[in-house]
């Protein structure tokens, strides 16, 4: 048999195994703050991966799990390197009533399902037909599964970037789309918090020069809004706020939750600096306003390079007999970090899904198995063609 027909009949004789690794996956409660039950499924990985033979280090934590970073026998550290991302952190905080995992003649549901233990699945098994192949002491590979996705990875954006600028391509195993997109490109984003401060005082008493931080706020809302630039691929959202002790007071706090989304870096900048200025710029005197990041990732451009690889993925598909387009997401990953470093990144590989981030999150039973059969193919056929330099 060939490599494709190897990784498919073993694939089809692990259907069961794989909706029961997801089953046990999506059954640990991992939402982001919960560090007992993300480093719970860290414990899972860590026997998945090391069965395949991988090597695997823990990176610890004191806030977030644990992250694991496996290699596989392959891996030369002076050699560069294929990089595989996933993360074991849902949304779904620790009391949620949202905590099962179910399946119908369809579809199977859970939090995480999707976002994206479905993934974790994808890649596990992926692999473990590369290894039943005897392939994988000739790709040298290092999976990254981290825990704080869902915050914005503040704790492992350092790893993700360091082990990408040591890799030639890198791959991230998020849900793929209800039409088999893959993706190819994403926007950035800017997490802001801005908070003005006013002079409290009593209603009854406050005239029309009253230093009112939600007047304030609120010309300062108006303005934001002015940023967005749909024909540029720029939003700038402003999705909370919050403000004063009751209704016979002049509030003296007010808050707001802003996100901006954009195509390029430039765009960011351009945002960036808008924001500043309306934050420095003060519309009602004895006010005084402040801005803080709260997280942000950079723009993932649908370059030549990551074309180029996806029409690789697309015709690898068709001879699998399986259906995938390319896509430009608006949502974030950890693929934009991976991007920032100049790497080309191939996103949404995982199972084909949706409402992800609710309690209808589901995946198309069926596209676990054929995402696993294709990731199995491109690491077997496309990584192989690529000629690995010296770090």
């Amino acid at each position: 048999m060939n490599i494709q027909q190897q990784i498919s009949t073993f694939l089809k004789e692990r259907k069961t195994d794989m909706l029961t690794l997801l089953n046990e996956l999506v059954c640990i409660q991992s939402g982001t703050k919960n560090k007992s039950g993300v480093d719970r499924v860290g414990q899972v990985i860590l026997r998945e991966m090391k069965a395949l033979g991988f090597t695997c280090e823990q990176k610890k934590d004191s806030d977030f799990g644990n992250h694991i970073i496996a290699r596989s026998p392959g891996f030369d550290s002076g050699k560069k390197q294929v990089l595989i991302t996933g993360h074991m952190d849902t949304v779904f905080p620790h009391d949620t009533g949202f905590n099962f995992f179910k399946q119908d003649h369809k579809n199977c549901y859970g939090p995480g399902v999707a976002d994206m233990k479905g993934g974790l699945v994808v890649g596990i098994f992926a692999l473990k037909s590369l290894v039943r192949a005897n392939f994988m002491h000739r790709l040298p590979v290092t999976f990254i599964f981290n825990s704080d996705e869902e915050m914005g990875s503040p704790s492992s954006r350092s790893l993700i970037q360091n082990e990408a600028r040591k890799s030639k391509i890198a791959f991230v195993l998020e849900a793929g789309g209800l039409n088999g997109e893959i993706v190819t490109g994403r926007k950035g984003n800017v997490s802001v918090q801005l908070d003005v401060t006013g002079e409290a005082g009593h209603a009854a008493f406050a005239g029309i020069h009253k230093a009112s931080a939600i007047l304030e706020l609120a010309h300062k809302t108006i303005a934001i809004e002015k940023l967005n630039a749909p024909q540029k691929g720029i939003s700038a959202n402003v999705g909370m706020i919050a403000g004063g002790i009751g209704p016979n007071t002049v509030p003296q706090h007010a808050s707001a939750r802003i996100d901006f989304r954009f195509l390029k870096s430039t765009d960011q900048n351009d945002l960036e600096s808008g924001f500043t200025s309306i934050c420095n710029q003060i519309i009602i005197p004895g006010t005084s306003s402040t801005m803080t990041i709260v997280s942000s990732r950079p723009a993932m451009p649908e370059t030549k390079r990551n074309l180029a690889v996806f029409q690789k993925i697309h015709k690898l598909a068709k001879s699998l007999d399986i259906q995938i387009i390319s896509e430009l997401r608006q949502g974030v990953s950890d693929a934009n970090l991976i991007a920032y470093e100049g790497i080309p990144v191939i996103d949404g590989l995982g199972p084909i899904g949706a409402k992800d981030h609710s309690e209808d999150e589901y995946i198309q039973t069926k596209s676990l198995f054929d995402r696993s059969v294709l990731f199995g193919n491109i690491l077997a056929n496309l990584c192989l063609d690529l000629k690995y330099k010296r770090v």
